[in-house]
């Protein structure tokens, strides 16, 4: 993959919207660009999880696409791009992007990445879950996209929250091959 090339974050509004944010600041740090998209719903998250304001988190990426602009940029196939990570991803984007029926530029631009054979990780962030979601997750994967819940590791032994959030993202980051220097790597048992 070309350095070059930006990075779509889409964060949606599942619970979990650090996991976006500190995704957005460690690329910004590496000097990715990034095209960020935000849903209502994640708006409406960061408001109750965070202390950051959603115009101060969109102004982290250096470009911002409102959810209802299905004519963006990242919205056609011609935009090159390195890959998208949804971050985090709510059951309803990953339902959306799983039957290829978009209504917004989110689920829009990921159905664009698996047209055109790129990397689209979803850091899925629901529990626990039915059938109809684990047919979604099969869906998707069957269609290219990388599904990767997010699931804390602690083979690292963090101390504080920070550190797993940062080893969640760099994990996901990894997916596209991109080392932030921030995931603890297993050195096995001896």
């Amino acid at each position: 993959m070309t350095a070059s090339l930006p990075m779509i974050v889409g964060i949606s509004g599942a619970s979990g919207v650090i996991y976006g944010i500190r995704a957005l600041e460690i690329l910004r740090t590496l000097g990715i660009e990034t095209h960020l998209v935000v849903t209502k719903s994640a708006e409406m998250t960061m408001r109750s999880e965070v202390d950051i304001a959603p115009r101060d988190v969109k102004a982290l990426a250096d470009h911002c696409h409102p959810i209802g602009d299905v004519g963006a940029s990242i919205a056609s196939g011609s935009f090159r791009t390195r890959g998208m990570l949804i971050l985090p991803c709510s059951i309803r984007t990953m339902g959306e992007i799983a039957t290829g029926v978009t209504s917004s530029l989110l689920p829009r631009a990921a159905d664009v990445i698996l047209k055109e054979r790129r990397r689209l990780v979803l850091g899925l962030r629901e529990t626990p879950l039915h059938l109809g979601h684990m047919r979604s997750m099969t869906a998707v994967t069957e269609a290219g996209a990388i599904v990767a819940p997010l699931v804390p590791a602690f083979y690292t032994r963090p101390t504080e929250i920070t550190q797993i959030i940062d080893h969640s993202v760099g994990r996901l980051l990894d997916l596209f091959d991109i080392d932030a220097g921030i995931a603890g790597r297993w050195a096995g048992r001896g």
